[in-house]
């Protein structure tokens, strides 16, 4: 099973909290979505199917399942009357999030890994995605606030503390470790803390909004959580580190052989999408 498929199991549950992590993974999942033709440069276009109760675009979460879909009786039936199975199928590979914002306000659901049997085979509506990109707009950014003052962190809610250790895990390569402590800003304020030690200059702004979408998709009030940046050799992170929480961030894996960049995968050149 894939993190989706889990994920969606967990939420047949009827726990809020379940709900809410099944959308945190959808927006973090890479999604197989596909496309009317091949990009051209930079820009997409989604292959919209007009259904009885609605257009929807299709996206997978493996490329392995976009392929049985369109060589199964889905993709050659319900979905184009055999206009799939013929060859590759144009696609773009796009995090969920992106997905999401282009679905917002368009009156269009998502139809995840249909025609694939899995766990997570589901029609998101509209609304649903609508939502979806709502919640990761309420992201905070960054603290700037000096600290005065650290102390011992309170204990995490349990959804929260596996939802930190996931997004931290993810973070392969673009930090060394986080620490978690309590702490008292000037001015009187006080409240908790994410230090990320030695980040990659590059991903600042996407471990401060991944670590936001933690605190949103976990139900936690946004806000009970800064994020901030430090040195290893900064004096302020031994004093974090003997108060607080440290959460190791592992080392990338190297991959056997380089492989091309799947379509819309480059942040630097995000697609847009028609």
């Amino acid at each position: 099973m894939t993190p989706l498929d889990q994920a969606h199991a967990a939420m047949a549950g009827g726990r809020e909290a379940d709900a809410l992590r099944f959308y945190r993974v959808l927006a973090d999942a890479t999604l197989f979505l596909l496309l009317e033709h091949e990009g051209t440069g930079e820009r997409i276009n989604p292959k919209v199917f007009d259904l009885p109760d609605g257009p929807v675009l299709l996206a997978f979460d493996s490329e392995d399942r976009m392929a049985e879909f369109g060589q199964g009786t889905f993709g050659q039936g319900t979905f184009g009357q055999g206009t799939f199975g013929q060859g590759a199928m144009p696609y773009a590979a796009l995090p969920g999030r992106i997905v999401a914002q282009h679905l917002a306000g368009r009156g269009v659901a998502l139809g995840l890994n249909f025609g694939s049997g899995s766990a997570s085979e589901t029609l998101l509506p509209p609304e649903a995605m609508s939502w979806l990109a709502e919640m990761l707009e309420q992201v905070p950014d960054a603290v700037e606030a000096r600290a005065e003052v650290f102390s011992a962190p309170s204990a995490l809610p349990g959804v929260l503390d596996t939802a930190l250790r996931e997004t931290l895990a993810a973070a392969a390569g673009l930090a060394r470790a986080a620490v978690l402590v309590g702490v008292r800003y000037a001015g009187g304020g006080r409240g908790h803390v994410l230090a990320i030690v030695d980040a990659h200059p590059g991903a600042q702004d996407a471990l401060a909004r991944a670590v936001g979408e933690t605190l949103v998709f976990s139900g936690v009030e946004a806000g009970v959580i800064d994020v901030t940046f430090v040195a290893a050799a900064d004096k302020a992170l031994a004093q974090m580190q003997r108060f607080g929480r440290v959460f190791e961030i592992p080392e990338p894996e190297m991959p056997a052989r380089p492989a091309p960049a799947a379509p819309g995968m480059d942040p630097d050149r995000p697609p847009r999408l028609r």
